[in-house]
């Protein structure tokens, strides 16, 4: 390596690029820190992904953010690295080297007939619509019919109940952004049926989220356990005190009656779709599930059959992610092939290329677990610097030169908060601390304000 400091870009500005960065940049040798994300805002998964009612979850976001405000890590917003943007290897000219953190955002599918209708949309796509990406923000689904099928045991089934449970008022309190709520305003749902093909000692909600719908002003909780409560599921626990907590919840809703609300939320257990029906013009009409048996531990299908009136199907069931051209791809657990970050090929390291987060190790783990694995990958890095080629252009302004030439108008930190203020206003103007800009247009404006 040369004399200079030493480079890395971070490609994806979530919390795994961010935990990576700020390991990185707090090496006490110095290290020029870039982290590079296609949108112009930063925080990833926090800001798109962390339903707009959970605020506390949001507050993580004063952690990420440290780095940014000394400017020892800079912020490069709206620069995709891939066709259409910068490719990669002409990014590994102004880098010693690249940390990939661009995560998972495949909706993982059913694989039962009647997937390919019109009102059948992942649960990644719907948060992140609801969530105001620029990329779903007109997404515009199917909420007029008054069913809705949400397929899945986990948190983010839950996270797309609530937020169809949960009134439009209730919803503008938060930083949901206005043409999302406009939707929601017009919203016909009343029933939101959560699938769940195990029983409900399996579940892998947490009691806190759980506990989130059983306090909705507008929606009662109506659990279809099919006898699994009362012939003794809670035994099965095995001491683990989540799954205690859950059963306790549940047990405790089946013993009290609806009280009326306006919307219900229906947790069906041991029920897995089977087919979508649609209607004649290719529409979303029903959802024909079928009792499942647990035998020996292994889910069994029973044949028992039931149909659903539902206009919108949410699979919930998780996801998988793009291949990174130029890199090594592992299909069947949707990752980089690595050692400890360091990306592997044919099983030899592939010099300066590293991966964090999802991408890393797969859509597994809490906001939270990227903090470790992020410093993983930063400590392999680090360890690595010394004995990595120089690149064609070090030089620190040689990227935002090549982004110039591009034509690729890219967002630094002072142009984001450009952007942030104006969502603070927009929020003032609303009651909140915040309303998201979600239209790409309008959010390069916000950064980039005409002279």
């Amino acid at each position: 390596m040369g004399q200079g400091r030493p480079r890395v870009a971070v490609v994806g500005a979530g919390p795994s690029g961010l935990y990576a960065a700020a390991a990185l940049a707090a090496d006490p040798a110095g290290v020029d820190v870039d982290v590079i994300d296609r949108l112009a805002a930063p925080y990833g998964l926090v800001r798109y992904g962390v339903a707009p009612d959970h605020v506390r979850m949001k507050a993580v976001i004063r952690v990420l953010q440290q780095p940014f405000e000394p400017g020892t890590v800079r912020f490069l917003g709206n620069v995709h690295v891939g066709e259409g943007g910068i490719d990669l290897e002409e990014l590994r000219r102004h880098y010693h080297a690249v940390v990939h953190a661009t995560g998972c955002s495949v909706d993982r599918r059913l694989g039962v007939p009647g997937e390919e209708l019109d009102g059948v949309i992942g649960s990644g796509e719907f948060v992140s619509w609801y969530s105001g990406h620029p990329d779903r923000i007109t997404l515009d689904p199917p909420l007029a019919h008054p069913g809705v099928a949400v397929v899945g045991a986990g948190n983010v089934a839950l996270d797309v109940a609530r937020v169809l449970a949960k009134s439009a008022d209730e919803m503008a309190e938060t930083d949901i952004p206005d043409p999302v709520l406009d939707v929601l305003r017009g919203s016909g749902v009343t029933d939101i049926h959560i699938l769940v093909r195990r029983g409900p000692q399996h579940v892998r909600f947490t009691p806190a989220e759980l506990r989130q719908i059983g306090e909705l002003a507008h929606a009662d909780v109506i659990v279809h356990d099919d006898g699994q409560l009362a012939a003794g599921a809670r035994e099965e626990h095995g001491g683990d005190k989540r799954q205690k907590q859950n059963l306790a919840m549940l047990d405790a809703w089946t013993q009290v009656q609806p009280a009326g609300k306006s919307r219900r939320i229906h947790l069906r257990f041991l029920r897995s779709p089977v087919e979508i029906l649609g209607d004649g013009d290719g529409r979303v009409r029903g959802v024909v599930i079928e009792r499942n048996a647990i035998v020996d531990g292994r889910v069994v299908a029973t044949g028992e059959r039931e149909t659903l009136d539902v206009g919108l199907v949410v699979p919930a069931i998780g996801y998988d992610a793009h291949p990174i051209p130029g890199l090594p791809f592992d299909p069947a657990t949707g990752t980089v092939p690595n050692v400890g970050g360091r990306v592997v090929r044919d099983g030899e390291p592939v010099a300066g290329a590293y991966v964090t987060g999802w991408i890393k190790r797969g859509p597994t783990g809490v906001i939270g677990t990227n903090k470790s694995d992020g410093h993983e990958t930063a400590a392999a890095v680090l360890a690595d610097l010394p004995n990595l080629p120089e690149p064609a252009r070090p030089e620190p302004g040689a990227i935002r030169a090549a982004l110039d030439d591009h034509g690729i108008r890219y967002v630094d930190w002072a142009a984001w908060q450009r952007l942030d203020a104006e969502e603070i206003r927009l929020g003032g103007e609303r009651g909140n601390a915040r309303v998201k800009v979600a239209d790409r247009v309008a959010m390069l404006a916000a950064c980039h304000p005409a002279p």
